[in-house]
């Protein structure tokens, strides 16, 4: 819909159709947890724009519950299946744009497939789950998987009431964060009360429970947050090229291998600004400014996605948590020679009450001080401090940079030096320290 949106903008004269195989568009599928909280009463509150909003305000014809489900490149044409009616038809395009997204990773598990078991890619599964959990008066759930959507409805599941178990097959939780910084997220999660079980398989489910490595876990539903692949079925039989993780492949115009063929979001391929590499982000953030590209493409401008840091942030049993960039461990596979510094700080002035704890680590490649990334664990008021190092990482500034920024302070907001600036302080020292 943002790629729709930038094109009308452009272009008034554009007849603009989307189809949707769901019931809503345009909406926030990164709130969904804090539905399931009761943080957010009304689910369709998470909605930005109604289908109705797009053909009144933008004459954008969008409709739902029409899945696409061929792409003809030759005769310019997608057959449309209209799921109320059941019937098909198809309709020609000049310019196209696949927006297919992601879908949850399922494996091949047996009993996967059961009622109470749920992923949480779309309101409309929210809405599904939500229901569910009413109608069994959920007193028990497992969520399998320790990223971002995990622990976010573990979270959200303790908030509903219900015991936790989060299960998974890695040694720590939040994998991109390195180890002793995810030790923190999970300490946060066990003062929460949910029983979190790193370096555990899930071999299968049942009604009523899940079947791991170390034994049976009781669930009234279970909750799939093993992360996303990209949803690029339609995509691959159209014989549009698919990259890394299978995302399709695109150019910085957000152009595919077919002409006229664009394709934004969850479904696409994006660059890493840091590693010089294609990647695959199933980010929002990411999602929007891809459909702006190809929207302005479309509508005759010229734009061009500039790539990504994988800069991420969450909250998580009252801890904030926020990386971007590489660490170390991924600094090293791109080719780096890259060291770390951490500092601990807190979120304001020391001698504030309402000083909360904060840990900043500066991802660092050696020699040249250029800073790689960061990563921010703490109380409120910490994670956000991320863009600055997202920027920083974006424009190539070394540390000695960072230390030189003229960063806002004031005792509610900051110590006097910013905990970034303090941590770009102590790697530019260690820098000095290391090259006599």
């Amino acid at each position: 819909m943002t790629a729709a949106t930038n094109a009308r903008r452009l272009r008034p004269d554009l007849e603009i159709v989307a189809f949707e195989r769901g019931h809503r568009v345009s909406y926030s599928a990164c709130g969904i947890p804090y539905h399931v909280s009761g943080e957010v009463e009304e689910l369709d509150a998470l909605v930005v724009r109604t289908p109705r909003e797009f053909r009144d305000s933008l004459r954008i014809d969008v409709r739902t519950e029409h899945e696409v489900v061929a792409i003809d490149p030759d005769r310019r044409q997608v057959e449309v299946l209209d799921v109320a009616r059941e019937r098909s038809f198809r309709i020609g395009f000049e310019h196209l744009v696949v927006a297919t997204g992601a879908r949850p990773i399922r494996p091949d598990l047996p009993g996967i497939d059961g009622p109470n078991i749920f992923g949480v890619q779309t309101l409309d599964d929210a809405e599904r789950l939500v229901a569910y959990a009413d109608e069994v008066r959920c007193q028990r759930v497992t969520v399998v998987g320790g990223g971002y959507i995990g622990l976010e409805m573990a979270e959200a599941f303790v908030m509903w009431g219900a015991q936790v178990t989060l299960v998974d097959s890695a040694p720590q939780v939040m994998r991109t964060l390195d180890a002793d910084m995810a030790t923190r997220v999970e300490a946060a999660l066990e003062r929460l009360s949910i029983d979190v079980r790193t370096g555990v398989d899930v071999i299968g489910f049942e009604p009523g429970s899940v079947h791991t490595s170390q034994g049976r876990v009781d669930a009234d539903l279970v909750v799939l947050g093993m992360g996303v692949e990209p949803e690029t079925t339609l995509a691959a039989g159209a014989g549009l090229d698919l990259g890394v993780r299978g995302a399709v492949r695109v150019d910085r115009r957000q152009l595919t291998s077919l002409e006229g063929v664009y394709a934004a979001g969850d479904c696409a391929e994006s660059f890493h600004v840091v590693s010089r590499r294609p990647v695959h982000v199933a980010l929002g953030t990411v999602a929007n400014k891809h459909g702006r590209v190809a929207g302005i493409n479309i509508g005759g401008g010229y734009a061009t996605f500039p790539g990504v840091a994988g800069t991420a942030i969450t909250r998580v049993c009252g801890l904030e948590v926020a990386r971007t960039g590489l660490n170390e461990a991924e600094a090293g596979r791109a080719g780096f020679v890259a060291s770390s510094t951490t500092i601990e700080a807190s979120t304001k002035a020391g001698y504030l009450p309402s000083a909360e704890p904060m840990v900043v680590r500066l991802v660092v490649e050696q020699g040249t001080g250029r800073v790689l990334g960061g990563q921010i664990v703490g109380g409120a008021g910490a994670a956000m401090r991320i863009d600055v190092v997202a920027a920083a990482v974006t424009t190539r500034m070394t540390v000695d940079d960072v230390v030189g920024l003229d960063l806002a302070y004031a005792p509610p907001f900051s110590s006097v030096w910013d905990p970034i600036a303090t941590a770009g302080r102590v790697a530019a020292r260690r820098r000095r320290d290391d090259a006599r």
